[in-house]
């Protein structure tokens, strides 16, 4: 059985939409591996009704909005309610656009009634009214809309303790005379909350799932007693899982 804690951190991820209904979301996170640019293009994707083809997010740069490192599994819980947030607040500000334009197809109307959908702005129930990004940007002569804004952990951090779950089981062979240890199989069943990315999640399950078989049968690192020199740094001796030693793995 696993639990871990899931921490979260203050981030920022302006976001701006161009003439041509595209839109650019920045913040200087990285991505060393688990898809931190596809998760992050997803929820942006998603918060202002746009196809991912047709957003752009930034990363991997200290002279963008600040975020926390890379690490502790808190880059979505963080990063992600940023852009979640901001791209949230640049929908609305498009929509309230509309809305008091009296060239606008949705002028007058409710801004809870409008719909945002493949880049198109519409009344909920008549999708006939409505418009794109780009004629609604071109009609008032915006040469983009852009919205600032993060995330900063509440209160709740401090009265609730968040965690995931997960149990790992394993089946092990073990030759007695010879002294070996084969791994036949693993499961890791996991309870993370909502997951943006099934794939990404998965794989960064599994990844996880060979670094424990490393750790357990494999890896360990020799240091040189008279000045502490790490004497096997490198993947020679150094010994680190490889396809052999991957059994039939699975997470879910």
């Amino acid at each position: 059985m696993a639990t871990y804690h899931t921490a979260r951190a203050p981030a920022q991820a302006p976001a701006r939409l161009a003439p041509d209904g595209t839109a650019t979301v920045q913040s200087a996170t990285s991505d060393m591996g688990p898809g931190t640019y596809t998760s992050m293009t997803q929820v942006a994707a998603d918060a202002l009704g746009l196809p991912v083809s047709r957003v752009r997010f930034q990363l991997g740069d200290s002279t963008m909005p600040p975020a926390p490192p890379h690490g502790g599994s808190m880059t979505m819980a963080s990063v992600g309610s940023a852009v979640a947030g901001t791209c949230a607040r640049l929908r609305q500000q498009a929509v309230r656009l509309a809305i008091e334009d009296p060239g606008s197809p949705l002028h007058g109307a409710a801004a809870d009634d409008i719909v945002v959908e493949n880049g198109r702005l519409h009344l909920h129930g008549d999708p006939g009214r409505g418009e794109t990004y780009q004629q609604l940007l071109a009609r008032t002569g915006r040469p983009h809309l852009e919205a600032r804004g993060g995330y900063t952990p509440g209160q709740e951090t401090e009265r609730f303790s968040t965690h995931a779950y997960g149990a790992v089981f394993a089946q092990v062979a073990v030759d007695e005379r010879l002294g070996l240890i084969r791994v036949r199989r693993v499961l890791g069943v996991y309870d993370a909350g909502r997951v943006i990315n099934p794939k990404l999640a998965e794989s960064q399950a599994i990844g996880g799932l060979v670094g424990g078989i490393g750790m357990a049968l494999l890896e360990h690192t020799v240091t040189d007693p008279r000045d502490g020199r790490i004497v096997n740094a490198n993947l020679a001796d150094y010994l680190v899982p490889t396809n052999a030693d991957v059994p039939d793995v699975a997470a879910v």
